[in-house]
């Protein structure tokens, strides 16, 4: 990747502009044209909208896109699309005790509406307050309650796969713990045990940490700093750890970059959230310097690792191991990505997830690499080649893939890989990268999703 060393928020935003007029006409098709009864809007296939079960995972990336464009624009018909959608739509996602995927759905609708109130972006209601605050509690203790133990006193919330398996995707879903967490939940137990949602949040952020992301240092054959595994293996009869996996990766000793992304930003964005948390709480789970130490290694070595596997204009392609990249030529990475080669496709979802982790962290860090590194991925983002401007097409953001390996991506006439098709997760990050510049560049309150 060649980072733009000049780039400023403020360079984005005639581009950012144009994008919120694209991004509220997408919503408005989606909303007239999508049959909602074939489950929730999923991935494009020929440019429209498909549901395709797995979980149910996508349906508040599709609401909260609505309550993000009001958002960036004071666009009211929105908020009130938002706020009725929410309603209407998301309870069953607040007790849904099958997923990992709770601060994916409930943030990105209770959670956004809640934060707007708190910023009086809208009006104050104590009903409304009560009702996005009660479905927050709800969301993180349901997703605490999904949870594996290990023996060395931590633990980690598994994936829809089961009790032996944890996905790099789920260090994002600790938001509903956290937002939980400062509205004064806990998870009660058998017993009336009373367990910390804290805690949990940081055991998991710690596993996460400790299994899925590498650090170079010999832990096996494959041991790259800052590569990643989709899914951790453990054995549930004596909590040991086994290998690392993937599902939708190409395989366990390669890096899914989706995957990584979502390590990147989930990591980053609980780094900025623990500023909130009191030294006397973290003492208990080794201390300040111990926790934030640990999730920083890991944000720092995936970000590194996707600055230096993704091409010159900081889109990755699926997979760093994917099998056929050699075909793109040894220099293949110091070209901007090709999204129309015949050998394998980018993702362009997991440029715009990764660019707001790398943005966070140079924030964070008071960084100027990774700020800049993000700003150079959102202008590629913004730009013609994935900003989908056709009106014929309901996706937003172009080239994004769902699972190379089972092959449920579709392949236009003509072509040998996926190109050319949207995904909900990918138009909904996109969005919320978006109004983080944009309220960078214009000196709005900075976008997080706890108090």
């Amino acid at each position: 990747m060649i980072i733009s060393r000049t780039i400023k928020p403020a360079d984005l935003l005639n581009s950012i502009q144009n994008f919120w007029a694209v991004s509220g006409q997408k919503i408005d098709d989606l909303n007239r044209n999508y049959d909602v009864a074939k489950g929730s809007p999923v991935f494009t296939v020929k440019g429209k909208y498909t549901a395709r079960g797995w979980t149910e995972w996508t349906q508040g990336f599709q609401y909260g896109a609505e309550i993000l464009q009001f958002d960036a624009t004071d666009d009211f018909q929105c908020l009130e699309a938002g706020r009725k959608n929410t309603v209407s739509n998301m309870a069953p996602h607040v007790t849904h005790f099958g997923v990992h995927d709770h601060g994916f759905n409930n943030i990105s609708t209770y959670g956004n509406l809640l934060r707007l109130m708190n910023e009086g972006r809208i009006p104050e209601n104590e009903w409304e307050r009560n009702f996005y605050e009660i479905a927050l509690k709800a969301s993180g203790a349901v997703q605490a309650r999904r949870w594996t133990a290990l023996p060395d006193g931590g633990g980690y919330i598994y994936s829809f796969n089961g009790p032996h398996s944890l996905f790099a995707d789920t260090i994002r879903s600790l938001r509903s713990l956290a937002a939980a967490h400062q509205l004064g939940q806990s998870l009660m137990g058998e017993n009336d045990e009373k367990v910390s949602l804290l805690t949990r949040l940081i055991q998991h952020a710690q596993t996460t940490a400790k299994y899925a992301v590498f650090y170079g240092e010999g832990r096996d054959a494959y041991d790259v700093r800052g590569r990643t595994a989709h899914e951790s293996i453990f054995n549930t009869n004596d909590g040991r750890f086994r290998c690392p996996n993937s599902q939708q990766g190409f395989s366990p000793f390669t890096t899914w970059t989706r995957g990584l992304a979502w390590i990147m930003l989930g990591a980053t964005e609980q780094l900025e959230f623990l500023k909130t948390v009191s030294d006397a709480q973290l003492k208990p789970l080794g201390g300040r310097e111990a926790v934030e130490g640990l999730l920083l290694k890991a944000a720092k070595a995936t970000c590194d690792f996707y600055i230096a596997n993704s091409a010159a204009d900081g889109i990755p392609y699926w997979d760093t191991g994917a099998p056929n990249l050699w075909k793109l030529g040894e220099d293949y990475l110091s070209k901007p990505a090709d999204p129309f080669n015949g050998y394998e496709p980018v993702d362009s979802s997991a440029a715009a997830i990764a660019a707001q982790g790398l943005m966070r962290l140079g924030h964070y860090l008071k960084s100027k690499k990774y700020m800049q590194a993000g700003l150079t991925v959102m202008q590629t983002l913004l730009g013609e080649g994935y900003l989908s401007t056709s009106p014929k097409h309901q996706g937003l953001l172009l080239h994004s893939v769902y699972h190379q390996p089972n092959g449920w991506d579709y392949i236009p006439k003509g072509r040998k890989i996926p190109c050319g098709e949207s995904s909900m997760w990918g138009d909904y990050h996109v969005r919320e990268a978006a109004l983080y510049v944009q309220r960078i560049a214009t000196k709005q309150p900075y976008l997080k999703f706890f108090i």
